[in-house]
């Protein structure tokens, strides 16, 4: 079973130890490599301290269930001043002031002063008690996989955004590349078109598709500026400068023979389980008795009739509804039907997690063999604009020729950083499918 006792003991080192950083206060510009971000990210993101926080509601909720194995203690007291004759005659004989003189029937005005303390526990109640303590148990363990498994998707939620910036500029040098290399183009251009070698279509041909590779630029140089305003929010920064360091190795591969079922969704939906399974058993207590025990002791103390005197009492008692106007019935079914909505829910994430990792390794054999396939593009293209730009500037081809080598390079270096981040994405998802974290 769920040890609760070292579960405890490690959230409050990991609340007391661990503090979040404050989005508020962030860290100086610094350089990002994607464990650092991750790790960051972690501690800083709000759902990470949300998800941090919720686990503590829980461990709250079993501290709670917990009160009911420990007997009730309360020390109380009053002070009343009377003339009611049931209430002063009950004062005098509570501090055993009674004279043969009393009047039973006017015994007059008097004050009392009463300390009472009062004990009490419920030795049975059906099992209830036990239940609910199980219950809390398994929704600590539900918490803190609910947790981890926020972490993950936060993880990779960080290292899509890291990829994102990473392939962003790539295609920003691609498109920067692709800029100066037509700038280039069009200033042999108009040499050649002054000294009558070239013909007025071809020069403006070549300047619109100047204009449209600034216009790539621009375009890719916003993309560039939205990825990192991404990757600082997910690191729950603001207005903080963002460079990274982008680093070719894939995430490990998650270990052969892994199961899926080790997810935390789908560990955390088990110990939902078993936690609706303890309150079924719970509900179905209501139909047992209970058997309470208590005890008092009394002090009273007059100061006019200047008498005092102490009492205690002590007993058991049995409840058993015998009719509860159905509502035990009711609770029953209400947890039945919340165990059945899990388990149906376990069914579906079970199958939702084996078509994740099945899509997730498709993916990544895709991945690679795209990766082979753009890298042999890229060099070819390059040899072929090499080639063109030499024809060109030799009067041998058209410009509509070399615009058309240019365009081919320019989507091919693009293609590839595309292909380059898909690959480590797919690595990414294949590790989160099957469960575990990035690094």
């Amino acid at each position: 079973m769920f040890s609760t006792k070292n579960f405890l003991f490690q959230l409050f080192l990991m609340l007391v130890f661990c503090p979040t950083l404050s989005a508020a206060d962030p860290p100086e510009p610094r350089m990002w490599d994607v464990k650092s971000a991750i790790a960051f990210a972690l501690q800083n993101n709000p759902d990470s301290q949300i998800a941090t926080q919720r686990l503590a509601e829980a461990a709250a909720m079993l501290s709670k269930a917990q009160v009911a194995k420990y007997p009730q203690l309360a020390l109380s007291s009053s002070y009343t001043w009377t003339n009611n004759p049931l209430y002063s005659f009950g004062n005098i004989v509570n501090q055993g002031a009674i004279t043969p003189t009393t009047d039973f029937n006017d015994p007059g005005r008097n004050d009392n002063l009463k300390v009472t303390a009062d004990l009490s526990y419920r030795f049975y109640d059906g099992g209830r008690k036990g239940f609910y303590q199980q219950a809390a148990g398994y929704g600590i363990e539900a918490s803190a996989q609910q947790r981890q498994a926020v972490l993950h998707q936060l993880g990779f939620e960080v290292f899509r955004s890291f990829e994102r910036i990473s392939e962003t500029q790539s295609v920003y040098l691609a498109r920067q590349s692709a800029l100066e290399a037509l700038n280039s183009s069009v200033a042999v251009a108009r040499a050649r078109f002054d000294a009558g070698e070239l013909l007025k279509i071809d020069l403006l041909n070549l300047e619109v598709q100047q204009s449209q590779a600034e216009e790539n630029l621009i375009q890719a140089e916003q993309d560039l500026e939205l990825a990192k305003r991404i990757f600082a929010h997910l690191l729950g920064l603001k207005n903080q400068p963002i460079h990274i360091i982008a680093t070719p190795e894939l995430p490990p591969a998650p270990p052969h023979g892994f199961e899926p079922k080790q997810r935390p969704e789908r560990q955390s939906l088990s110990a939902a389980i078993q936690a609706a399974e303890a309150q079924l058993e719970a509900a179905k207590g209501l139909r047992r008795p209970s058997v309470d025990g208590f005890g008092s002791y009394q002090i009273d103390r007059g100061f006019k009739l200047d008498g005092g005197s102490h009492s205690w009492l002590a007993g058991a008692r049995i409840d058993f509804k015998l009719f509860d106007g159905y509502n035990s019935r009711a609770e029953i079914a209400l947890e039945q039907a919340r165990l059945e909505r899990l388990r149906a829910e376990e069914r579906k994430l079970e199958l939702t997690i084996d078509l994740e990792v099945s899509r997730a390794e498709l993916a990544l054999s895709q991945a690679r063999q795209r990766l082979l396939v753009t890298d042999k593009i890229v060099e070819q293209a390059r040899e072929s604009v090499e080639l063109s730009r030499a024809r060109f500037r030799e009067g041998v081809i058209l410009a509509s020729d070399l615009i058309d080598s240019e365009t081919r390079l320019t989507e091919a270096e693009v293609r590839q950083a595309v292909a380059r981040s898909a690959l480590r994405l797919a690595a990414a998802d294949l590790r989160r499918a099957a469960g575990f974290a990035l690094y």
